[in-house]
């Protein structure tokens, strides 16, 4: 490629329509199928995982939309025709900007479906922002505590998970290294974590030739890379703590979580672990798939979805259990959100700032 791509080229012709929605001071692309009616339709959020953009959904919109929802697929903060702020690709961001998008869209609540780094914003939000969460649907991607917790205990998920997120933490070395002869790293991104069967499909060249060249719009590499300098570095700084100390809550909320069951790179513990802090989660292996398990195997993935919900959500019972939302007893801690909300409002009359 001898030029980069423009941002619009991400805004591929088919029987949906573009969209520009402002959220939480960003402007965000989003897609929809055409010609449908959108007020009186539940909406689902497709929110996509790294090195993608709103594509990878493409399977999924048609579907959940043909069946009655209003399904919305975006580009993610930094990826795609989206805004590519230099800052923002922590935790509590990405929450606030599906809690602004879902509003923006003028709904008041969604079901949010993500797949790896969407996923785990789909995590964040519900237990950030809970009131604009109805359902969660969460592809390849744990609970962020489950996945630090095996990341740590387990040495194969260690070695899968760690090797990429310390290869690119250096500023511009891998910008670099994505972006290498026309991003022939999403290449073998994707060829590493699907699956045979996709692999031998038209789909599957058609898909990595759209990402490596959405990868190879401005700014889309260091932006993505992002997502993943904070997620490691933040284990180790005051942010990171406090982030994942309010993850440390059990949501009551309908859970829905899919793995391809040769997927290498999430593997089954991690998701599995996901229940300790979900109180209503079913989990699903999909057979004859890898990473991405909703592009490998996209009806059955959209039926699964489609009886999750279609299923009542089950009764919580354990009324204070559910008020206080934590899954282990509250322990003494520097940080509190009403501590730290109390400090910002001292620190507006300190004569010194502090």
């Amino acid at each position: 490629m001898s030029e980069a791509p423009d941002p619009s080229s991400v805004r591929l012709p088919g029987d949906w329509e573009h969209l520009d929605v402002r959220a939480n001071g960003v402007r965000f692309h989003a897609v929809e199928p055409a010609g449908l009616p959108t007020g009186d339709r539940p909406l689902i959020l497709l929110l996509h995982g790294f090195g993608e953009f709103w594509w990878s959904w493409r399977h999924q919109l048609r579907a959940l939309s043909a069946a009655g929802f209003r399904a919305v697929a975006v580009d993610l903060r930094g990826y795609g025709d989206t805004d590519k702020p230099p800052r923002g690709y922590d935790g509590w961001t990405l929450a606030g900007d599906t809690n602004g998008l879902v509003r923006a869209l003028g709904h008041t609540s969604a079901t949010l479906i993500g797949h790896s780094d969407g996923g785990l914003v789909c995590w964040a939000t519900a237990t950030l922002h809970p009131r604009v969460v109805d359902r969660i649907v969460v592809l390849a991607s744990p609970h962020p505590r489950a996945l630090r917790r095996r990341a740590l205990r387990d040495r194969a998920q260690r070695s899968q998970f760690l090797k990429p997120f310390l290869r690119n933490q250096i500023p511009r070395l891998g910008e670099r290294q994505v972006t290498r002869d026309d991003a022939a790293f999403i290449a073998d991104y994707f060829a590493q974590r699907s699956s045979p069967a996709w692999r031998a499909e038209p789909d599957y060249a058609q898909t990595v030739e759209l990402n490596r060249s959405a990868m190879l719009i401005p700014y889309v590499a260091h932006c993505s890379l992002e997502y993943r300098r904070w997620a490691f570095r933040s284990q180790f700084r005051p942010d990171g703590m406090r982030f994942m100390e309010l993850m440390d809550q059990r949501l009551h909320l309908p859970v829905l979580a899919l793995r391809g069951r040769d997927d290498p790179y999430i593997l089954n513990d991690a998701m599995a672990d996901g229940h300790r802090w979900a109180a209503h989660q079913t989990y699903r292996q999909l057979e004859g798939s890898g990473h991405f398990v909703h592009q490998e195997q996209p009806a059955a993935v959209t039926e699964a979805i489609l009886d999750f919900l279609r299923t009542k959500p089950e009764a919580t019972n354990d009324v204070a259990a559910k008020k206080a939302r934590r899954i282990r007893p509250a322990r003494t801690s520097w940080y509190s959100p009403d501590r730290f909300a109390a400090r910002i409002r001292r620190s507006r009359h300190a004569p010194d700032g502090r």
